[in-house]
């Protein structure tokens, strides 16, 4: 049973959407992020890097919007919308799980910055530490704050 957030268009849809990724300057109220250009990245991109993400392996978000930026030409790209789009893979991931497909966008390998899962997941953060531990991870209580993967850095991909 996922506590799956309803969405009217399906989440496969909101994926799919044609769109170009856009290079703009970063806004002034985003500095904290860099200087420079900022990618504003694209569902698609998003997911296509999460699909290379190893069995075994994590990425945070970090490293995925620092991949994103390098292989545009941008010096950041935005959190905001990086954020919005990694759960709009996972949410797209789960439907076709959900409908039996057989290969499936792996988010719940992607983690924050410092390790910890996501609670805004499918299936918040039981679901994704079940799937982390199936691949063999360990995942340990954080206090009030949402579990963490024991070690998570060990176990870092690079993209």
């Amino acid at each position: 049973m996922t506590n799956t957030f309803k969405s009217k268009t399906p989440w496969r849809e909101k994926l799919e959407r044609p769109q170009a990724p856009k290079i703009v300057p970063v806004p002034p109220k985003m500095t904290q992020f860099g200087k420079g250009t900022m990618l504003i990245p694209t569902p698609k991109l998003v997911d296509r890097l999460i699909r290379k993400i190893p069995k075994g392996k994590l990425v945070t978000v970090g490293e995925i919007r620092r991949k994103l930026a390098r292989d545009h030409g941008a010096n950041v790209t935005c959190p905001l919308t990086t954020g919005i789009f990694v759960r709009i893979v996972a949410e797209a991931a789960n439907e076709e799980s959900l409908n039996r497909s057989l290969r499936v966008t792996p988010y719940w390998r992607v983690v924050r910055d410092n390790g910890e899962l996501h609670p805004k997941f499918p299936g918040g953060v039981k679901q994704q530490s079940r799937y982390l531990r199936e691949e063999g991870f360990s995942v340990v209580r954080n206090g009030k704050k949402p579990p963490v993967v024991k070690d998570f850095a060990r176990r870092l991909a690079s993209l």
